[in-house]
């Protein structure tokens, strides 16, 4: 009964532990102030709550947001130019390679896997160190700007992901939220990373601008499979956008993204 009590009790403090209070020292009377007048401590909370709204962004339960918390920038900074980011990385990839090993991909379907490009493909996490990792509101006129530089690193895991669909068989549509102005770049950008064979490469034409991410992206989904006669077995995004709504693929795969969240 003592045990019972004394875990209540911890519960309960480690409730109010995650409160929006936890980083008000006048909240807590007596030894918890001295405790939380720790730095390291402070530190240790603010990066357990940051944690936690990284998971809620990666599970897709937040509201929409167009930038990260100001509290999460170190964070989010540590987390992204970390081997956290990487090893979440190839384990999304890893675990796409699993699947596509394991269908089958005999007869004359014509079996597809869906790329997105940045923040799947390529990275833009160099522009983005340079803009607050997710802290500054999103500029469009920079971000064309970076664009159109055309030296986006490749998010390697992916990249031999992309290798290994090609060569089980897949047909690789690569299917970005980017507009057919940036077209020619985004080839070379792509070409001076290996990333040189795939079925389609589409855009968004001057029709499509005003829609959000996850209608185009679904509309084009659409006319993969209804139209062309696509099987989509595989898709990859950063975004929920990239993966959601109607004509998904069979199966989708998430990969982590806390800098910036598209709807």
């Amino acid at each position: 009964m003592h045990f019972v009590k004394g875990f209540l009790i911890f519960l309960s403090v480690a409730h109010l532990a995650f409160s929006e209070a936890i980083l008000d020292p006048d909240f807590f009377p007596g030894e918890m102030v001295i405790q939380l007048n720790d730095p390291q401590l402070k530190e240790s909370i603010l990066d357990q709550r940051c944690d936690s709204w990284r998971v809620a962004e990666e599970a897709n339960n937040l509201l929409p947001w167009k930038r990260i918390p100001e509290e999460c920038f170190d964070y989010v900074k540590k987390y992204v130019t970390g081997t956290g980011y990487i090893l979440d990385l190839q384990m999304v990839s890893a675990q796409a390679g699993l699947y596509a090993r394991s269908v089958d991909l005999s007869g004359d379907r014509k079996n597809a896997w869906i790329f997105d490009v940045d923040e799947t493909l390529i990275s833009n996490l160099p522009y983005y160190a340079e803009h607050g990792y997710g802290l500054e509101l999103f500029d469009n006129a920079k971000f064309d700007e970076w664009t159109e530089m055309g030296v986006a690193p490749a998010i390697e895991p992916s990249l031999k992901l992309y290798e290994e669909v090609l060569k089980l068989g897949f047909k690789v549509i690569l299917l970005t939220g980017r507009s057919e102005s940036h077209r020619n770049i985004t080839i070379h950008n792509l070409s001076q990373l290996g990333i040189q064979h795939w079925d389609k490469l589409i855009m968004r034409s001057v029709q499509d601008m005003g829609k959000s991410a996850t209608v185009f992206k679904s509309e084009k989904r659409k006319n993969l499979m209804e139209e062309d006669g696509y099987h989509i077995v595989g898709n990859s995004g950063d975004q929920w956008s990239d993966l959601l709504d109607s004509y998904m693929a069979k199966r989708s795969f998430k990969l982590p993204n806390p800098m910036y969240f598209i709807s």
